[in-house]
């Protein structure tokens, strides 16, 4: 029930109608007993520093972050977890009596969301495309959880720098191989996904508002063995994972990843344990997973 006492959580992102995380938030906040909302702000790079202001000014109890803001909010933040730190990423605030911390539970979610279905990647070797946020975290978060190896794809565009240097880390700060390269070199793409276990795309490619699209050239880069998973979730099914169920691949789409990053987000705001077996019920007869 909304009264005087509700606290607010906030979602700032760019396009952001389409996410189901307030709907996840709220069901747990409620099913909790806690006294708190979420609500989604279309909010982009432009005014991304005055709605960070917005969190001290109203009192809001924190707020998630995404694209594409997660690599450009920490510098609006008073202070960074070790984790963001590293992956120069955030997509969760938390406001400690107006004291702005920043934290990143994507990758966190990534890995929580493959245990869930039962797969392991340590000691493997995985391709990933993508260098912006949510990428940059699922790559940085699987070598510290003990993958073997991870072979990094992105086009010359602005975050490819920022993927060389998550290459840099990984290989200076953890037991993990990384290596990147350009997107558009196919032969170099067709040989690491050929002794891949796992194929990610961590892209906006996919949702809103480039459904249909994917970059990856054709089916024959795939093979049945082969884990394929996409770190959208709206539309469940994308033209990348439409590629992977017509050649046969065990796939996921983002619904785990959101579920175990939100999970890991609302013990930050709360304290408390989300009741995950609930929110998974909850979830499939609202029909978003």
């Amino acid at each position: 029930m909304l009264n005087g006492y509700t606290e607010l959580v906030g979602l700032m992102a760019s396009p952001i109608r389409h996410s189901h995380s307030p709907a996840m938030q709220n069901e747990a906040f409620r099913r909790a007993g806690i006294n708190c909302v979420q609500l989604a702000f279309e909010v982009d790079n432009s005014c991304l520093k005055e709605a960070v202001h917005a969190i001290r000014i109203l009192g809001m109890r924190g707020s998630n972050v995404s694209m594409p803001n997660k690599t450009v909010v920490g510098k609006y933040l008073d202070k960074l977890s070790p984790a963001a730190q590293l992956i120069g990423s955030v997509n969760t605030i938390v406001n400690d009596h107006g004291v702005l911390t920043g934290y990143c539970t994507d990758g966190i979610g990534f890995m929580a969301s493959l245990k869930d279905e039962g797969i392991d990647i340590t000691g493997k070797k995985i391709t990933v495309v993508g260098a912006g946020g949510a990428a940059t975290a699922i790559q940085i978060q699987a070598a510290l959880d003990g993958v073997a190896e991870i072979s990094i794809f992105n086009v010359k565009d602005q975050f490819y720098e920022a993927g060389e240097e998550t290459v840099r880390k990984i290989n200076k700060f953890t037991d993990c191989k990384a290596s990147i390269y350009d997107l558009a070199d196919h032969a170099a793409l067709r040989r690491e996904i050929a002794d891949s276990c796992l194929l990610s795309n961590a892209t906006g490619l996919g949702m809103k508002p480039y459904e249909g699209i994917t970059w990856l050239p054709d089916t024959t880069f795939l093979r049945p063995d082969l884990i394929v998973t996409d770190t959208v979730y709206a539309p469940p099914v994308t033209k990348f994972l439409e590629m992977a169920r017509e050649v046969g691949c065990r796939y996921m789409n983002g619904h785990g990843m959101m579920l175990f990053q939100g999970a890991a987000a609302f013990q930050l705001w709360t304290g408390k344990q989300m009741d995950v077996d609930h929110m998974k019920q909850w979830l499939r007869e609202v029909g978003i997973f």
